[in-house]
């Protein structure tokens, strides 16, 4: 059985979606979420459902050891992403070398790096009149959104769409495929 770690730093809807999807698997079970944001929505989904969690400050997961002491502590074999915005430190990217795995709403490499997240690359894929959209799922190394691609998923990109209905669209591929991406790459 594999310990997942998620770090989150938004509202949840992924990180519940995931500890939902292992909370009977026989591959893989959550065992920590941890922010660095004191008021992530993801820290009550995941006390909601049972699951340990831990806020740092920005400065402490940039360092990266308390957090790193937190994963060892919880047994944490691999680690997901789900809506945090910082870059993974040193430290833990050196412990968890190819077992971190983040999700992006755009087909990487469009729309990816500092900066670009939520409604910001929905509004710039329709700047740009796109005719489709998606997710990225990926490995994490140093830089933002540049690790190797595990998988993407579509969805069109509707002429009537704003930056809210297309998100929609996002999310639900987002909801559908993340934790299934997940389960898969921890049994290859």
């Amino acid at each position: 059985m594999t310990n997942i770690g998620i770090f989150a730093s938004g509202s949840g809807t992924n990180a519940e979606k995931i500890i939902a999807h292992f909370a009977d698997s026989n591959v893989g079970r959550v065992v920590l979420l941890a922010s660095d944001n004191p008021a992530a929505g993801a820290l009550q989904r995941a006390e909601r459902l049972g699951v340990p969690t831990a806020v740092f400050s920005r400065t402490e997961f940039a360092e990266g050891e308390a957090p790193l002491a937190a994963l060892r502590a919880a047994g944490v074999d691999y680690l997901v992403l789900a809506g945090f915005l910082r870059l993974v430190p040193a430290p833990i990217l050196e412990a968890y070398g190819g077992r971190i795995v983040n999700i992006h709403p755009s087909l990487l490499p469009a729309y990816g790096g500092r900066g670009m997240y939520g409604a910001r690359v929905h509004e710039a894929v329709l700047a740009a009149g796109e005719r489709q959209s998606g997710i990225t799922i990926h490995r994490v190394n140093e830089r933002y959104d540049e690790g190797d691609i595990l998988a993407q998923f579509t969805c069109p990109v509707l002429p009537d769409d704003t930056p809210e209905t297309l998100a929609a669209r996002i999310h639900a591929l987002e909801h559908e495929h993340f934790p299934k991406t997940i389960e898969k790459d921890i049994q290859r």
